[in-house]
């Protein structure tokens, strides 16, 4: 299925607020320009009316938001990411980069991840943040689950960390795709990736680290299902969501019977973890 990119110009103080909005109505990958934004959608779901509607709400603050359409193709995306994608070092010890990139030295950690039409490269500060937190947590034999999976990026790591049973999960059937190709490359056998939502995931035994990097909404619906799912003693960790509506994640995590231990922010953006007793 073909992507529509939409290229926004507007301040570049709105790209945040615009990004969470667009993701409410689907729009999945974004990039920052000089002038303004680009946001990826496929192309079933686009709708120039949803557009216009959230664009509609910041023009008296931002002034004049103009935007262009335009469908693009995969093997045109996928050269768009080679383009762009450059290495990237996170704590000093963990490295993501393409296929196409030379393997870096003295670094414990090296994820290869071509991305294709997926989420997950690291460079995004969710995925960043997801990362710092998730290298703090002991992963040696445990059972992790990657909700939102994207590329795997969160998978894999927590692989070459040590997990030995690890379930992927996303909701679009390219990006479960790319997220096994991504954990072959990266000779991670333990990783099972699977298509679908929360709803596939509710009759699984226990995990010992669960770690969601979706947006608000998704995480707020689906911390109950997290929570049942979630040993004793169990980590987790999520990210997508702004440090306004860290209050609201925390609460809604605590009527579920998770305790709050800590937060890292980056850029206004928040990754949270939260342990069961």
């Amino acid at each position: 299925m073909d992507f529509i990119q939409i290229t926004i110009f507007a301040p570049t103080a709105f790209n945040d607020i615009l990004t969470a909005e667009l993701s409410q109505y689907g729009y999945d990958t974004f990039m920052e320009t000089d002038e303004g934004l680009c946001a990826y959608i496929t192309e079933d779901i686009f709708s120039e009316t949803d557009l216009q509607e959230v664009l509609n709400k910041y023009r008296e603050a931002a002034g004049e938001i103009k935007y262009t359409i335009e469908k693009i193709e995969k093997k045109n995306w996928n050269e768009e990411w080679e383009k762009n994608f450059e290495p990237l070092l996170i704590a000093d010890i963990c490295s993501v980069r393409a296929s196409f990139h030379p393997k870096p030295e003295g670094v414990a950690y090296d994820i290869v991840i071509n991305p294709k039409m997926s989420f997950g490269t690291g460079h995004h500060e969710t995925t960043t943040l997801m990362i710092e937190n998730q290298l703090t947590v002991d992963h040696a034999g445990k059972r992790v689950l990657d909700m939102g999976c994207g590329t795997g990026i969160l998978a894999i790591l927590a692989c070459k960390l040590g997990g030995t049973e690890i379930l992927a999960v996303d909701i679009e059937d390219w990006t479960v795709e790319n997220a096994r190709e991504n954990a072959d490359f990266n000779d991670c056998a333990a990783i099972e990736v699977r298509l679908g939502d929360a709803a596939v995931i509710e009759q699984e035994q226990p995990f010992n680290i669960i770690l969601a990097n979706i947006n608000r909404n998704v995480l707020l619906v689906d911390l109950p299902v997290y929570n049942r799912i979630l040993a004793a003693g169990g980590t987790l960790i999520m990210s997508g969501f702004y440090t306004e509506d860290l209050d609201q994640i925390k609460e809604k995590a605590a009527s579920v019977g998770l305790n709050f231990t800590s937060n890292r922010i980056k850029n206004n953006w928040v990754s949270v973890v939260f342990e069961k007793e």
